[in-house]
């Protein structure tokens, strides 16, 4: 985003007392709807992807949505600071909020923060219920029985945490999104895993429920085996990207490299075209610090943690898959 642009867009946030079609949403609601009764006329598979915009900005839904919440309930961020110990450019302000009208730069007044988060709620229901709609759809057009469905983000989203909004950076904030699946017979339906799990996986989870053939350069793995064992041993670790223009060493252009286990997240910058060259590395002990406040690399305590860390992230997503019958190797 550069500069000029700052401010050119609308507001962030509409509470309007229209009908849920008046929003793009609740027209790819309907339209998703029509055709499934189309798609129900017609004895074969099918696949029906539906993809609904909020809550991504501007916060715009209607007004019995915002009404679900008292804007007086609504709490700011617990951490509005940025990680302590971490490098400068980890977490950034968020550029794409400054795009809408009368947001300011630097930091976002109380006042503001609450409003917006209202509108973010509000966003988040009205979503929901579109979903509704079309799970309702389902059941109506006797469809649900023989349908896979499956429900995620494409990213998460910080709302004033680490003193920024958006996205744009690979703290847990933005890396952990929503996933949910459904698949006709489950005998877990309605549990909840801690395994982890990784968008590359989607693809060969869906094939496999369905039957279909894997191809062999796929880096996900199918997640199948925990719908019936959502306690079992999985991935030892998940990993995310984003990049930074310019580092604190003189290296130039980077990529930040995050590697998340079941207790820690370990993020190493590397220049982006020489690997080799490393210029920060973030540690966070979600046991100690869910919020990832404090960046532990540094501490000589943490030495060989680092260490082992940093082999682990060397093996990446390969040394990381599951293994059938055999424990995680996750560090503890």
């Amino acid at each position: 985003t550069t500069q000029g642009s700052r401010n050119s867009r609308g507001p962030a946030y509409e509470c309007a007392d229209v009908p849920d079609n008046t929003y793009t949403d609740g027209k790819v609601a309907d339209l998703a709807v029509k055709t499934l009764r189309d798609i129900s006329r017609k004895p074969e598979p099918f696949f029906l992807a539906v993809g609904f915009i909020k809550p991504h900005l501007p916060f715009v839904s209607p007004k019995k949505y915002w009404d679900l919440y008292d804007p007086a309930k609504i709490q700011l961020a617990p951490n509005p600071f940025r990680p302590k110990d971490a490098p400068g450019y980890a977490v950034l302000p968020g550029g794409e909020l400054r795009n809408y009208h009368g947001i300011p730069e630097g930091r976002i007044p109380d006042d503001l923060a609450r409003q917006l988060k209202h509108g973010y709620y509000a966003a988040v229901s009205y979503t929901d219920a579109q979903v509704g709609k079309l799970l309702d759809e389902l059941d109506r057009l006797g469809l649900r029985k023989n349908t896979i469905v499956i429900l995620w983000g494409d990213h998460g989203w910080k709302l004033g945490e680490h003193d920024a909004w958006c996205k744009h950076s690979n703290v847990e904030n933005d890396v952990n999104a929503p996933l949910l699946l459904s698949v006709p017979g489950m005998r877990n339906a309605g549990a909840h895993t801690d395994a982890l799990v990784e968008f590359v996986d989607i693809y060969p989870t869906l094939s496999e429920l369905a039957g279909l053939p894997l191809p062999g350069h796929l880096e996900g793995t199918s997640f199948k085996p925990l719908l019936d064992d959502p306690k079992r041993p999985w991935k030892s670790a998940v990993f995310s990207q984003y990049p930074r223009p310019g580092g604190e060493t003189g290296i130039g252009a980077l990529m930040g490299y995050s590697m998340r286990t079941d207790r820690y997240r370990f993020t190493v910058w590397v220049g982006r075209k020489d690997h080799t060259k490393v210029d920060a590395t973030e540690l966070y002990d979600h046991q100690a610090d869910p919020q990832e406040d404090t960046n532990i690399a540094k501490d000589p305590a943490n030495a060989e943690l680092v260490a082992r860390l940093m082999e682990q992230w060397r093996n990446g997503w390969r040394g990381a898959k599951p293994v059938v019958g055999r424990e995680s190797k996750a560090v503890q």
